[in-house]
């Protein structure tokens, strides 16, 4: 996590996979290469809840910092607590977890965490008293790694928004009070808009939250449990100067539906979308990157469509001679009307969910047209899925063939609302689950080749990059075709 991924956030899914084709030094450079680091390993860029975290701790007094994994042991004299963030620890999470079933070797990110939390200096640190507190998006994998938090030594979990309770965990742990072994946070105990502090270092790839939450209540989302808060302007705009100010040269606004921004319900409103992107492309200037984190298609679509906002947006403000495109994530999840109905019902509105295959064609012609590149996710294994649902998701791609754009399949994974489902793994895939992976790897790598000509990490220092890239793209088309021939054959027999 300790990386920007050469400045392209897309390149952060290639981290969540094994090393395959390539050594794994290598795949490291082109996926997570190592962040700049200055006063004794601090990071210029660190992962933007962390920068939370330590800015919280900072406004209260304590001495606070991020410190990059390979410079702990410069801090082993001074260290009381040591926090741990990530994204998934163990691989447990999407996509990681759909790699590790498929090629059945280990991912990155696992094997990462689990060789730094091996290193001497941790066994050190935690022979000194040293408390350690673990926390983050991935914070709910500890609950299935209950023999590694005991040998670790983790003090604490902190499972949700930290913001409002982290003060009173630090202060119990450097005064040796007892600590609670997991803590859940609730609705309760989120920080409203005023308790969330300003980022005082800079964040990967410059980015900012503008609102936290989401509306729509998809049931397999752990961010629809959290309320809605939207962030002030005024906010943001210190938290990219304060990007700005760390040398990091570009932003990424960062919500689950950046479009939503001081939204009417599921409508978006113009003059905010609008104001927010004059202020921040006003402060980084026609040179510095810039992406959305996230977009819901049914607002896209709605804004385009009523408002023009979209084509505003790109060609007024956003696209440059150096900005020739904007990337951004979005959900597609499933093909299927019924099966949407049943997992996602409010993810379409303000358009009926029985129009969600229309939706997202619609959705995917207005980014193409317009210079956006989405990485769109599909989830196969859903609760209740049957192989008629699996189906409509193939001939949703299909429709999608001739609009550039990474599609990503993900393997269920129990989370928010269906948190009691059971994991989809390899051997759960039915011939419809087999014919839907190799459509939508065809069409990723297709449009990734695209992409990686017109685009992407352009620059001579990043030749090496795509040279590994190309070669990674060579070897997965072939595999590809491999595993479309056998499936061929066994169909004839």
């Amino acid at each position: 996590m300790m990386s920007n991924h050469h400045g392209r956030e897309f390149l952060g899914f290639v981290a969540t996979a094994p090393p395959i084709f390539l050594p794994e030094t290598l795949w490291m450079y082109v996926a997570s290469p190592k962040v700049k680091v200055e006063n004794e390993g601090r990071p210029r860029e660190a992962p933007y809840g962390m920068r939370k975290i330590e800015a919280i701790l900072n406004e209260k007094g304590f001495k606070a910092s991020i410190i990059d994994p390979d410079h702990l042991q410069k801090h082993l004299d001074s260290m009381k607590i040591l926090m741990l963030s990530h994204h998934d620890y163990f691989g447990y999470g999407p996509p990681t977890s759909e790699w590790w079933s498929l090629t059945g070797k280990e991912p990155l990110n696992r094997r990462s965490f689990i060789k730094l939390m091996s290193k001497p200096e941790i066994r050190v640190a935690k022979r000194r008293g040293v408390k350690i507190i673990a926390g983050g998006p991935a914070a709910w994998q500890w609950l299935y790694e209950v023999k590694k938090f005991v040998e670790w030594g983790i003090d604490t979990v902190v499972d949700g928004e930290a913001e409002k309770i982290i003060v009173d965990l630090v202060e119990k742990a450097l005064n040796n009070e007892p600590l609670p072994k997991y803590v859940y946070v609730g609705v309760d105990d989120v920080p409203s808009v005023d308790e969330i502090p300003i980022i005082r270092g800079g964040s990967v790839n410059g980015l900012v939250e503008i609102m936290r939450g989401c509306p729509r209540g998809c049931k397999f989302c752990s961010v629809t449990l959290k309320p809605l808060r939207f962030i002030p302007l005024e906010r943001i705009v210190k938290e990219i100067q304060v990007n700005l100010s760390a040398g990091v040269k570009g932003t990424i606004l960062h919500s689950e539906d950046v479009l939503l921004y001081f939204a009417d319900g599921v409508r978006p409103r113009p003059e905010t979308v609008v104001r927010l992107h004059e202020e921040v492309l006003k402060l980084i200037g026609d040179n510095g990157s810039f992406a959305w984190s996230h977009v819901s298609l049914s607002a896209l679509k709605y804004a385009e469509e009523n408002y023009g906002l979209i084509s505003k947006l790109m060609h007024e403000y956003i696209l440059t001679e150096s900005r020739r495109f904007i990337g951004v994530e979005v959900g597609i999840e499933t093909g299927s009307p019924r099966l949407a109905q049943e997992i996602m019902r409010a993810k379409s509105l303000p358009y009926p969910i029985e129009e969600w295959p229309s939706i997202v064609e619609d959705a995917f012609k207005i980014m193409h047209e317009n210079s956006i590149i989405p990485a769109a996710t599909v989830i196969l294994g859903f609760p209740g899925e049957t192989s008629d649902d699996v189906v409509k998701t193939i001939e949703l791609v299909d429709r999608l063939k001739n609009y550039r754009s990474l599609i990503v399949p993900m393997f269920f994974v129990p989370m928010g609302a269906l948190k009691k489902g059971d994991w989809f793994i390899r051997e759960h895939l039915k011939r419809e689950h087999v014919e839907a992976l190799l459509k939508i790897y065809n069409h990723s790598i297709y449009w990734a080749e695209d992409i990686m000509n017109k685009y992407y990490l352009k620059s001579p220092a990043n030749l090496p990059v795509r040279i590994l890239l190309k070669l990674f793209m060579r070897y997965a088309r072939r595999q590809i075709s491999k595993y479309i021939e056998k499936i061929e054959e066994y169909n004839r027999q």
